[in-house]
């Protein structure tokens, strides 16, 4: 249908975390008037104030030029949502503690706020889903008697990447009606020309098995490391000459913690949908997950944790960013307590964690470094004491 007046183009509801507000910023730099519902109040205040909550690229300077312009405010209100044409709900399947996902939280989050939704609306999905999620929101609305149309359009950005990636990737829209596919397309033409029609549940599906398949090339790689090294050989030297040249071996991996928010829950919310009947992803996460338990038996092979300290390089769950969710270098603190003397963790870009130490202090402090997060900084870290570098990241191989 025709929408109403609204005030505001865009409401992102989740808006303040690191899918919702890229796609915040980018929206509002295109000329939109966005507003940013969150119940997170210091992230609120730091984006109204112009300054970002977490690290991004490119992406301070336009969330300042968006929030000077007026076209970018955050809030706390979920009252605001009725003034905005488009709504983008920013909020994903969570996985409990026994890896079953939670398909009703999406819905009931949108439930939460439902008094505020009017005709004529477009809502769209954009987190990561399990597969079914919006026919329960399509059932949600009708329930409501409401005249809105609602689309999925799961987000598919990497951090640190997504005010590129926004603009860069094909934008996947999965809707029943022509009306929904075209006013998605519409919303999402502002960043790219380049979008890719499906169903509702094929959309869900895409996404997951995005996540999915990266999982499991990481689980190959970190297998065949384990291998490799168990038998005394460098995965990295046999890596690098395999692929030489050979354009199919191109896109195997390096070894490391494949950790994160996304890449682990997907797996598994994939698997509960499949009424558990997944090997494959299974044997993946029982993989990626055992590696550090994998590395410390090797390092204890060698070295006696009991007397030692060892300090791990890198909290956060990938290379120059600031995020430590499902990170993996607080499993291999964990292990560690048990092993060793004492454990250190050391990041130059967490700041929330009150229990890390400066890079001096891990050094000086330490008789074993772990590279945890391949950060940059790392490098060209000029130290005495053994590293261990599954990533190869100071290019001297990954042999433990």
């Amino acid at each position: 249908m025709k929408p109403e007046s609204f005030s505001k183009a865009v409401a992102i509801m989740g808006g303040c975390g690191h899918v919702g507000l890229p796609l915040g910023i980018a929206l509002a730099t295109e000329g939109l008037d966005v507003v940013l519902y969150d119940i997170d109040e210091a992230a609120v205040g730091l984006i109204n104030k112009g300054s970002m909550p977490f690290l991004e690229p490119g992406a301070p300077d336009k969330l300042r030029e968006a929030v000077d312009s007026g076209r970018l405010t955050a809030t706390v209100d979920p009252s605001t949502l009725s003034n905005a044409e488009s709504i983008v709900v920013v909020v994903g399947t969570p996985v409990d503690e026994h890896l079953n996902p939670d398909p009703w939280a999406v819905r009931r989050a949108i439930a939460d706020v439902a008094d505020h939704l009017r005709d004529g609306q477009l809502l769209v999905l954009r987190s990561t889903v399990f597969p079914g999620v919006t026919a329960l929101v399509e059932a949600l609305v009708a329930e409501r008697s409401l005249d809105i149309d609602v689309v999925g359009a799961p987000e598919r950005i990497a951090e640190g990447k997504a005010m590129t990636e926004l603009y860069e990737l094909p934008q996947i829209l999965g809707s029943r009606t022509e009306t929904g596919q075209n006013r998605a397309a519409e919303l999402f033409r502002h960043l790219t020309d380049h979008i890719v029609h499906l169903e509702p549940e094929e959309a869900e599906l895409a996404k997951l098995f995005t996540n999915t398949w990266r999982y499991i090339k990481f689980a190959t790689s970190n297998q065949l490391f384990m291998i490799a090294n168990s038998y005394g050989l460098d995965y990295e030297r046999i890596r690098e000459g395999l692929s030489e040249g050979y354009p199919r071996a191109a896109d195997l991996p390096r070894a490391g913690f494949a950790a994160g928010p996304c890449l682990f829950k997907d797996t598994m919310q994939l698997a509960a949908f499949n009424n558990n009947q997944f090997s494959l992803g299974h044997a993946a996460m029982m993989i990626n997950e055992g590696l550090p338990l994998y590395v410390v038996s090797q390092i204890e092979q060698s070295h006696d944790l009991s007397t030692s300290t060892v300090g791990i390089l890198g909290m956060a769950f990938k290379a120059e960013s600031d995020d430590t969710r499902s990170s993996l270098s607080y499993k291999l603190k964990r292990i560690l307590r048990y092993k060793a003397l004492d454990v250190l963790g050391t990041d130059p870009y967490v700041t929330d964690d009150p229990n890390l130490v400066s890079l001096d202090a891990a050094l000086d402090r330490s008789d074993l470094l772990i590279i945890g997060a391949p950060h940059r900084v790392y490098a060209e870290l000029e130290t005495d004491l053994p590293v261990v570098d599954i990533w190869n990241l100071r290019g001297d191989g990954v042999r433990v």
